[in-house]
């Protein structure tokens, strides 16, 4: 069956239902690419661009739409050599890559209705029964007791982990983050000591620096490894991005310097870009994501590439619905994957667009069974989450302030 037209949707809708996390971040933005045929099914995919640049995606994908039309879906791979060669002078790397990842994604979706089979199958077949989850939580919310409250808010809804964010944050008193590293350990080591009493020995417990996207100060190696040397007696599933995505050295020092597992990259794209840290030894769990890493394809590469390092990888999945239905897929498919990342208590870019295909049952995902990846994307979801313009998330500076 072949392609006839590629579309863009873009959205904004509520950031999540969780009161916690919505303290901070209130509307999100996603950008979806559709995949059509001649009567026949339509593919969906999700790239996360649309959260941060959504109005660049439209005209990126109309650059690679003629390379499509009149194809089939017979040979994914080979589409996706054609889309990111033809880009070579750009799309090696960064923007296009990411804007490709929701194609690709797209086009597996749409041989999977074709076939009747879930991604996961297409992709070489699920390797796990089941895989563990965590609530990404979002920033820590103080005072401790309203961070116990996000904890119980979690474990409420069955989840057995969560992660939350260096430092702290309150409506009241904005972002704090110590800028020392005799500061930061001991604020940090405080956190942890107190989220793993409330929790108890057998939860897994994570927590995110945001290093890599970070909205003020970036920490130094030397802040970096006082706050993982100072964590390590609470057992810490993983520390993710304790650094900046441009110190490959200086994240592989920081693995040979602590116990504490250190976690990373979501913010790298395509096999050229992670080879860069996996050959360093940089992360002990890799992050790739699969509506930001380049593809499906690419994530199952990544995946590879870690586990030849003996390395395990867990999934970041901040983007909508489609972002996370594909991490899910792909998460199933690898091999070394160690958890699943999965917004908790999320809204209707989420809800409505995953329909029942994500089902975690005793904090543990099992694998989605629905041809393609199990999303949909109705007129009725279009008209309801009407697209704002500037409702994408940046970091803010002098001259843009990000208002939502």
């Amino acid at each position: 069956m072949k392609i006839t037209d590629v579309r863009t949707t873009l959205l904004t809708g509520p950031c999540t239902n969780d009161p916690f996390m919505r303290e901070a971040r209130k509307l999100r933005s996603a950008a979806f690419i559709e995949v059509l045929t001649a009567g026949g099914p339509i593919g969906i995919g999700e790239t996360y661009a649309g959260y941060f640049c959504p109005e660049a995606v439209p005209a990126i994908v109309e650059f690679f739409k003629p390379i499509l039309i009149g194809q089939t879906v017979d040979d994914i791979p080979t589409l996706w050599q054609r889309m990111y060669h033809c880009g070579n002078f750009w799309c090696r790397v960064g923007l296009g890559t990411i804007v490709l990842n929701g194609i690709e994604a797209a086009l597996w979706d749409l041989k999977g209705k074709l076939l009747g089979q879930p991604v996961h199958q297409l992709l070489g077949g699920a390797k796990h029964a089941r895989l563990p989850c965590y609530a990404t939580g979002g920033p820590s919310n103080y005072p401790k007791d309203k961070l116990a409250k996000k904890m119980d808010h979690y474990f409420s809804l069955g989840f057995r982990g969560l992660k939350v964010g260096a430092g702290c944050y309150s409506p009241e008193q904005g972002w704090f983050k110590a800028e020392t590293a005799a500061e930061a350990a001991d604020f940090e080591s405080d956190k942890l000591a107190f989220m793993r009493q409330h929790a108890g020995k057998d939860a897994w417990l994570m927590m995110d620096a945001h290093m890599g996207n970070s909205h003020g100060q970036v920490w130094t190696v030397e802040i970096a490894t006082a706050v993982a040397r100072a964590l390590e007696p609470y057992n810490l599933f993983f520390f993710e991005e304790p650094l900046h995505y441009t110190d490959p050295w200086g994240y592989s020092e920081l693995c040979r310097a602590t116990s504490t597992p250190i976690a990373g990259g979501e913010c790298l794209t395509a096999m050229y870009e992670w080879r860069v840290f996996a050959e360093r030894d940089s992360f002990d769990i890799g992050q790739p994501d699969a509506s930001f890493t380049g593809g499906l394809g690419e994530f199952m590469n990544v995946a590879n590439l870690m586990a030849q390092r003996g390395r395990k990888i867990a999934t970041h999945a901040w983007g909508a619905g489609g972002s996370l239905m594909q991490n899910i897929h792909c998460g199933f498919a690898a091999a070394n994957t160690a958890i699943l990342e999965i917004p908790p208590d999320y809204a209707g870019l989420h809800a409505d667009i995953v329909d029942g295909s994500f089902v975690m049952k005793d904090g543990y995902a099992l694998p989605p069974d629905r041809p393609g990846l199990g999303i949909v994307l109705t007129d009725e979801i279009k008209r309801r989450y009407p697209f704002k313009p500037g409702s994408g998330e940046f970091n803010s500076v002098p001259g843009k302030i990000l208002k939502e």
